[in-house]
């Protein structure tokens, strides 16, 4: 089975707006940590997460997290 690349050791925290997103899952795409298309040369799909309210969010850059798209600390084992 495919393993994702890790894109970031350390989780990308920022303020999101509502709306919907794609969540690189892969770990190969430039624009992290959402999807730009770069897992069509993989197994992978991006997570889609659609944000109801303006808030903080941690989202996974190591691609292990066991709550993906959000970070859960796995980068610490690492």
């Amino acid at each position: 089975m495919e393993k994702p690349k890790i894109a970031n050791t350390k989780p990308y925290v920022m303020k999101v707006e509502p709306g919907t997103y794609a969540w690189c899952a892969c770990g190969m795409s430039g624009n992290q940590p959402f999807c730009d298309g770069s897992h069509k040369k993989t197994s992978f799909k991006p997570i889609i997460e659609k944000v109801e309210q303006k808030k903080n969010v941690a989202w996974c850059g190591c691609k292990q997290s066991g709550k993906a798209p959000f970070c859960d600390g796995t980068h610490n084992n690492l």
